[in-house]
């Protein structure tokens, strides 16, 4: 078992260790895959998909594996009973295959977020080949390529290309192995357990896949067919329905709590479906963690269940990052979230932005009928806000024409943060050498945050930070 993984964020330095580029489909048939795969030929998704050759563009051994054999076995199911014991069986040897493939092909090789022993590791290998999804070494290939370039033209399986291709799309079509994304696998070449899997993989598949089931229904309770179409067919279908699902809907439905510039995402319902895996999100930002979940009430019974082996001595060096890392990245993607929602709001003209006005010309506007009010060396217009003002008319005429700061911090009420904001909305000049100049130079003093930008560049205002919320209103220049 390697103790770490080498490939996901740098480029391969030995030729001779990385894989052979695959076929992203023909899963089943990965162990020759590689002996028709000429790199100096034109492949066929370098043509464009015509009337006449679009069959030549489907890989229609995966059509048969993917969608054939299990509309068989549906169709097979329609006279064969399901009997009790069997439907039991299919569910236990669902969640053993499953796990074969969370907690083996997935969070062990692809991303060695633990290391297992011996034992543990040849029943992860045997579980993930009765999920019939490919080898090991082909399945944490590709995976870690999808990682490397999530959502790119070198991610085999991007959901940039549609949620049908991200699920099973880019198996059923053809894909050109020139343009999937290299990673470096040495550590899993030189593991003997992937590589007895690899080498024998079809052999695995119908003895772990098929013949096992039917084995324990037939042997335990003479149900040799059931147990053939219930735990074989129909739970394979089930098992890569749902790991599907990690390509496709853990990358379209959820909530995004530590990153949006790519598409995993978080959500219960994703994670119901895939043993855990639906924590995408988490998971793409902390790849090497062993958790999916974090928090106790979220559901990752793959987490739990390297946990326990752990306990039982069969699982050891379970990596985790640090609660630190992990809270800054969730702070950090809240911050960009509240900037990008902020930029929506109206904060009102800058202040650096606003004409600049004598305070007679205010007085002599203000005497010719407009209904302007100055706060903190700032000139606001309240002709619309008169009438509605919670206070009463009279109230906010009194302070028409005059240097309002004192009244409006308390002199006459003690405004709210909501009265600052909206009254922020108002503004149109700036007193020359009024209040706003005093308040700057507070702030400094007092290593206030207002003035804050964030990632666009935009002031942040905090609560209590306005402009016009003075505890001590200074005199302004010529204030009358």
């Amino acid at each position: 078992m390697p103790s770490h993984q080498k490939g996901e964020g740098h480029v391969a330095v030995d030729p001779d260790k990385l894989s052979s580029i695959p076929s992203a489909a023909a899963k089943t048939s990965e162990p020759n895959r590689n002996k028709s795969y000429d790199p100096k030929k034109t492949h066929i998704t370098e043509t464009p998909l015509t009337r006449r050759n679009w069959y030549k563009h489907v890989n229609w051994l995966n059509v048969v594996l993917i969608l054939g054999i299990p509309l068989t076995g549906v169709v097979t199911a329609l006279w064969t009973p399901l009997r009790l014991p069997t439907f039991i069986l299919a569910v236990i040897y669902y969640f053993w295959t499953g796990l074969g493939i969370t907690a083996g092909y997935h969070r062990l090789w692809a991303h060695t977020s633990y290391c297992a022993t011996v034992p543990l590791q040849l029943f992860l290998a045997a579980a993930g080949a009765g999920a019939v999804e490919g080898s090991v070494r082909w399945w944490a290939r590709d995976h870690r390529a999808h990682h490397r370039y999530t959502d790119t033209d070198k991610d085999p399986y991007s959901v940039r290309k549609g949620l049908l291709y991200s699920h099973f799309g880019w198996m059923i079509m053809k894909q050109n192995p020139k343009r999937i994304g290299r990673t470096d696998i040495s550590d899993l070449n030189d593991s003997w357990v992937v590589k007895t899997q690899h080498k024998h993989y079809l052999k695995w598949v119908v003895f772990f896949g098929l013949a096992f089931p039917s084995l324990i229904a037939g042997l335990g309770w003479g149900d040799w067919l059931g147990g053939f179409i219930y735990a074989g067919i129909l739970r394979i279908f089930f098992v890569q329905q749902a790991t599907f699902c990690v390509n496709s809907l853990a990358h379209w439905l959820g909530d995004q709590p530590f990153d949006d510039r790519n598409s995993p995402r978080d959500h219960v319902i994703t994670a119901l479906v895939t043993l855990g895996e639906g924590y995408h999100n988490f998971h793409h930002e902390f790849p090497s963690d062993y958790r999916n979940a974090i928090e106790w009430h979220q559901y990752d019974p793959t987490k739990w269940s390297i946990w326990m082996w752990k306990q039982l001595g069969l699982a050891y060096d379970l990596k985790q990052f640090r609660s630190n890392e992990i809270e800054k990245g969730r702070v950090q993607q809240l911050q960009k979230k509240l900037d990008q929602k902020r930029a929506r709001l109206d904060w009102g003209v800058p202040l650096e932005q606003l004409p600049v006005m004598e305070w007679d010309d205010y007085v002599d506007q203000c005497k010719n009928g407009r209904e302007l009010i100055a706060v903190a060396g700032v000139v606001h217009d309240a002709t619309d806000f008169v009438k509605d003002h919670p206070g009463g008319k009279a109230m906010i005429r009194s302070g028409l024409g005059k240097d309002a700061t004192a009244m409006f911090n308390g002199g006459v009420y003690l405004h709210s943060n909501a009265a600052h904001n909206l009254l922020s909305t108002m503004r149109i000049g700036v007193i020359r050498g009024g209040c706003e100049v005093e308040i700057w130079k507070r702030a400094q003093r007092e290593n206030k945050d207002i003035v804050i930008k964030d990632e666009a560049g935009n002031r942040i205002v905090r609560a209590g930070n306005q402009v016009t919320k003075v505890v001590e209103p200074p005199a302004s220049a010529g204030a009358a």
